[in-house]
């Protein structure tokens, strides 16, 4: 009998270790979807960063609006792109179909936490995205710097 008591557990640890799995696979297709298919739903922008190697690149997030401020905001594993524009804070971005530049800028905690507030992802979002941590880049035209 002691055998079955291990064998149960054993049961237990395997199944969770396959949901477990399974679940970074759906969340591996989910945020390989994204990137691949960069979605324009009419409620995003496009931002252009610069890499270190000054290979200029695209990408379609999210449109972010609080406190009358608009705001970049990595909220998947990938984030090349948030990289980028902390090393090279000169960014163009697309919104409504017009291109400007500006600077991005890091957010305090004070604002980051304001923002989540204002704009939030609910627990069904962060359960697609594997709980990853969301930090935000307000978006200060450079007309205003």
């Amino acid at each position: 009998m002691a055998g079955r008591g291990g064998m149960g557990f054993s049961r237990v640890a395997r199944a969770f270790g396959l949901g477990l799995l399974a679940y970074v696979g759906l969340v591996a297709v989910i945020e390989t979807l994204l990137g691949v298919l960069q979605p324009d739903t009419g409620d995003t922008i496009v931002i252009t960063t610069t890499g270190a190697d000054g290979v200029a690149t695209d990408r379609v997030l999210g449109r972010d609006f609080a406190g009358g401020r608009h705001y970049a905001s990595v909220n998947h594993w990938p984030r090349a792109w948030y990289h980028e524009a902390l090393a090279n804070p000169r960014v163009q971005v697309t919104m409504d179909g017009v291109t400007a530049d500006y600077i991005a800028v890091p957010v305090d905690d004070e604002e980051h936490e304001r923002v989540a507030a204002e704009i939030g992802n609910g627990i069904v979002f962060k359960i697609m995205v594997g709980f990853a941590p969301q930090r935000f880049l307000r978006l200060k035209p450079v007309s205003e710097h």
